[in-house]
């Protein structure tokens, strides 16, 4: 599993948290196990109870739970991050079977309104915006942000339907397009962009402070304009107005710099998790 691709979505059951991932490829949940299995025992000991029911489940069952988890490096209650065993809903479902507890059905009950979720939002993709709305605040987003970061998407969609109308199809063209404009007003590509955040799969827009936001909003706001009036067609035409646009919006935050006196392009992320780096660090971070 790489973790490059997951977003922590803390979920609440019986007013406990239970850490939980969502994999935006697999278009799945992942939930600690620990956290589930704890919280389903009420043991003072999740981690340890968890170690005795997979040698429980083993030996009783013949089954090895390692073949439906994984393990994710996750915060844990000290504030450290570290390797956890997690699970998708399916694979949750056959963990609870070996768990003797009365918060079974609760717990069953809970991570079908999970699954749930995803099949509701095929019929009713509002419920989509509305999911996105609750994640963004429950990553501590204010209500001004997020509504700007909603309003972000729709006007990035007008773009692209611009470049669609323009002759532009496939997905490498729009990305050539998207880093002919950071290009201009950053001096990075999107991935250069990202990198230097310490950012892998996150939406670069999540992490950027107001003003890259806005920088970031001209330029793309420019190049739709543009566009629009001069009906480039094809990438080679497309492109000589991405860079205009991009132009654009290095002009005006060369103007804040100079008017703040400082650099308005930062390292600044919205992160709570940290990547692995190297394997080998497990070694000292130890196993939860």
């Amino acid at each position: 599993m790489n973790q490059d691709k997951m977003h922590l979505i803390n979920k609440i059951f019986n007013n406990e948290t239970i850490r939980t991932v969502w994999d935006k490829e697999e278009e799945k949940y992942y939930i600690s196990v620990v956290d589930l299995v704890g919280t389903m025992s009420e043991s003072d000991s999740p981690r340890k109870y968890w170690n005795w029911l997979k040698n429980k489940i083993r030996k009783e069952e013949n089954f090895e739970t390692s073949s439906i988890t994984r393990q994710l490096k996750l915060k844990a209650t000290d504030g450290k991050y570290r390797f956890t065993d997690v699970t998708d809903i399916e694979g949750m479902f056959r963990i609870i079977e070996s768990v003797p507890s009365k918060n079974a059905e609760p717990v069953k009950r809970w991570l079908a309104r999970l699954g749930k979720e995803r099949i509701d939002e095929v019929f009713d993709p509002s419920l989509t915006v509305q999911r996105a709305v609750d994640i963004y605040r429950a990553k501590g987003y204010d209500e001004d942000w997020i509504t700007k970061r909603i309003k972000g998407i729709q006007e990035r969609k007008k773009l692209t339907d611009v470049w669609k109308d323009n002759g532009i199809e496939k997905n490498a063209e729009y990305a050539i397009l998207t880093n002919d404009i950071y290009k201009e007003w950053s001096g990075m590509t999107a991935k250069e962009y990202k990198q230097y955040k310490g950012l892998k799969k996150e939406s670069l827009r999540d992490n950027m402070s107001d003003i890259e936001i806005a920088l970031a909003d001209i330029g793309e706001l420019t190049v739709r304009e543009l566009a629009k009036k001069h009906k480039p067609i094809g990438l080679k035409e497309n492109r000589k107005i991405a860079k205009e646009g991009g132009q654009v919006a290095k002009n005006t935050r060369m103007d804040i710099e100079s008017r703040l006196g400082e650099l308005v392009i930062t390292k600044d992320n919205a992160l709570n998790y940290q990547y692995i780096d190297d394997i080998k660090k497990t070694e000292q971070i130890g196993i939860e």
